[in-house]
């Protein structure tokens, strides 16, 4: 028996994934058990979760695998500094204790958290192949295109390869700081959202805007060739010298400085978010076309953060460059854990694409994503128990899911838990809030009573596989079962989607979409939903839920929203799922085969008070604790302020020499001005797969 632990951290969205002889046992992000949104910290708990899950007890890892190369980006971080000197002393005081600190001594922590379990050394896997490996390893493909595009890993930001059997390729790639999805995360910053969390949140105001930036984008913040590589105009942008994104040019060409998180959402940010959201999905067609004419594979994979783009992934599938394409749905940095392990699985040790039931020639299921905790009867009813609910008990799932059917038919707010955990950032079933699309209104109460997030964010519905194709126009070639692709409605109902801000939405392409729709709660202003189709042999008891909804309403389809209240992760236990159910305005909870009714509860959910009413919130022990801390942060601010002016004298004596030296005699990896004589801002690469280089941090 062999058995890989992957790991990923300390950038964001932390996570933890464990072979067994090449099956995917289980794999969670840190953030569910933490309970904190895109927890970056050491997965010390997803850690102990997989490892419980292989039921290891105390035996021994035969393979650690760390998803990127800490030596190597720190190297691309200090020459950073040096490329840029004299500016970049505010970034590099905040950057280099955290480096120092931890991120330089990961395999020194990973054998502290494993204890004696792992005594070999770790695997160090290149960023851009772990989302390389885990998009090709869990796609349906044996042989397939590799594009993997994100923010940036240790160079890379974006990639090009080939995954076949049991090999994965890379051929060619764009490098820091010349990045899509800092391109993106710089508007994404400057229209008032947060950067790694807010990207969602532009591609939904897309919509509501006209793409009129566009072309002062591709003229003025880069240079875009046919071929789909570009070069950043970095005079624009911050984040390679500051703490911020986007500098005052930036601002000024634009209109004015960032909007303030909360403000008001003005036209000019609805055009922004439209025209970026247009930007993107350009050069991704063009780097698709790149990517088939290097490779020569009919199927395209897609990983990194930016692959999760549903809107872009759906514009490459429409365009025909490729038969088929796959995006894994845990496609961002959490996924990386996972791949990191499929990597040395089959890459370094050689074992072949593990063969699944066929669904087509050279074809295999994908991977499921249900790789979470799940809990039994006893769980729960402790945690009812604990919580003082009245519940319901069914005998079996068909008498539930018909129950729960009629609570959803009469407008009920369902928060579903049942299975095991989703991986990733979407929830595909597991740990859902469930409501009726028919009711136009129902967008607007789950954005404010439940979500608690901005009116403007669209909803993305559950279908039945059999009726799909029928109510939505979907991506040609895509599997849509992880919400990664957009369809866009065909059918049409009495009532009409009006515009979020007031105004009456235009339509979508001409062909594509009407307003009108039979769910006009999941339907977008261009007519666009995120679909997810769910199937008899994933699913069956969510299958089952919406058939039995279908029979009462002949709405094949639910709303299908992550079970979290805002700014906090999607549950993982019922403890986790009560205490949202408390918080957020959900009518009924279902876990496993229990059911709770909100208005049977005997206290009405009432939350315990922790305003300054409350007599325990500043206690004599919190006060004294509080004087202490004060105590002694006022103490440490001299010695604060001798290490901030010795780390300024290191930057300023150090890096400023260094950089008019380097920069002088052109001995920089590292190019950040536009070059209009070059062919192509491609860089092809040797792809070094030997077995050393991985165990090596750089």
């Amino acid at each position: 028996m062999t058995t890989i632990l992957g790991i990923s951290s300390h950038y964001h969205d932390s996570a933890a994934a464990i072979l067994v002889d090449g099956n995917v046992i289980a794999a969670a992000q840190e953030e569910r058990f933490s309970r904190i949104k895109h927890d970056s910290g050491f997965p010390t708990q997803a850690i102990a979760y997989c490892l419980e899950a292989a039921g290891l007890g105390d035996a021994p890892l035969d393979y650690v695998a760390y998803y990127e190369k800490p030596l190597a980006k720190f190297d691309r971080l200090l020459e950073t500094f040096v490329a840029f000197s004299p500016h970049g002393a505010r970034f590099f005081r905040s950057a280099i204790p955290s480096w120092t600190q931890s991120k330089l001594h990961i395999n020194r922590t990973i054998r502290s958290h494993l204890g004696g379990r792992y005594k070999k050394r770790v695997i160090f896997v290149e960023h851009h192949r772990s989302h390389a490996a885990a998009a090709f390893y869990n796609s349906p493909f044996r042989e397939a295109a590799i594009l993997t595009l994100d923010g940036v890993g240790e160079w890379a930001t974006t990639a090009i390869g080939t995954g076949k059997n049991n090999s994965i390729r890379l051929l060619t790639e764009i490098r820091f700081p010349h990045s899509l999805g800092l391109l993106y995360s710089a508007f994404t910053a400057y229209l008032g959202f947060r950067i790694n969390d807010g990207e969602y949140k532009v591609m939904g105001l897309a919509p509501y805007g006209q793409p009129r930036f566009k072309d002062l984008i591709l003229q003025r913040l880069m240079d875009l060739r046919d071929d789909g590589s570009f070069c950043l105009r970095m005079e624009y942008f911050e984040f390679c010298t500051g703490l911020t994104m986007t500098n005052r040019g930036f601002h000024d060409l634009f209109g004015g400085p960032p909007r303030r998180a909360g403000s008001e959402i003005l036209q000019r940010h609805r055009d922004l978010a439209a025209s970026i959201q247009a930007v993107i999905e350009e050069v991704m067609l063009r780097i698709a076309m790149t990517t088939r004419q290097r490779t020569a594979c009919e199927n395209l994979v897609l990983g990194g953060g930016v692959a999760l783009n549903c809107v872009s992934n759906s514009r490459i599938a429409d365009a025909g460059i490729f038969e088929k394409t796959y995006i894994f749905g845990a496609a961002g940095d959490s996924g990386a854990a996972l791949g990191a392990a499929q990597f040395v699985w089959h890459d370094l040790l050689g074992h072949s694409k593990l063969d699944g039931p066929a669904s087509g020639a050279g074809a295999t299921r994908p991977l499921r994503l249900m790789l979470g905790p799940d809990f039994n009867d006893n769980q729960i009813l402790q945690a009812f128990a604990a919580a003082g609910l009245k519940y319901h008990e069914y005998p079996n799932p068909k008498s539930l899911t018909a129950e729960v059917a009629s609570l959803l038919a009469e407008q009920k707010i369902v928060g579903w838990f049942q299975g095991r955990m989703e991986f990733g950032p979407r929830a595909l079933g597991s740990r859902s809030i469930l409501a009726d699309p028919r009711r136009a209104e129902m967008r607007s109460i789950l954005n404010d009573k439940i979500k608690g997030r901005e009116s403007f964010r669209p909803f993305a519905p559950v279908v039945l596989a059999e009726h799909a194709e029928r109510y939505f126009k979907l991506p040609t070639g895509a599997d849509c079962s992880g919400m990664t692709f957009v369809g866009y409605s065909r059918s049409p109902c009495a009532e009409n989607l009006q515009g979020v801000f007031g105004a009456q939405p235009d339509t979508g392409p001409v062909g594509q979409a009407s307003t009108e729709t039979l769910a006009p709660s999941v339907t977008h202003v261009d007519g666009s939903s995120r679909v997810q189709i769910v199937n008899r042999y994933d699913n069956p008891l969510l299958h089952h839920l919406i058939s039995q909804f279908f029979d009462v309403t002949q709405c094949p389809l639910l709303i299908n929203t992550s079970f979290n209240g805002p700014d906090e992760p999607i549950v993982c236990s019922p403890t986790d799922a009560i205490a949202c159910f408390r918080r957020r305005s959900l009518d009924v909870l279902v876990i496993g085969r229990f059911l709770v009714h909100r208005d049977e509860q005997p206290d009405g959910l009432r939350i315990p008070s922790h305003d300054s009413a409350d007599p325990d919130k500043y206690s004599k022990k919190s006060r004294t604790w509080f004087a202490k801390t004060f105590a002694l942060r006022l103490a440490a601010i001299p010695l604060q302020s001798f290490a901030t002016a010795v780390m300024y004298a290191v930057y300023f004596s150090l890096f400023s020499i260094a950089g008019m030296i380097l920069r002088r005699h052109g001995s920089l990896t590292l190019r950040h001005d536009i070059e209009p004589d070059a062919l192509t801002y491609w860089q092809d690469r040797s792809d070094d797969n030997g077995t050393q280089s991985h165990f090596r941090q750089s």
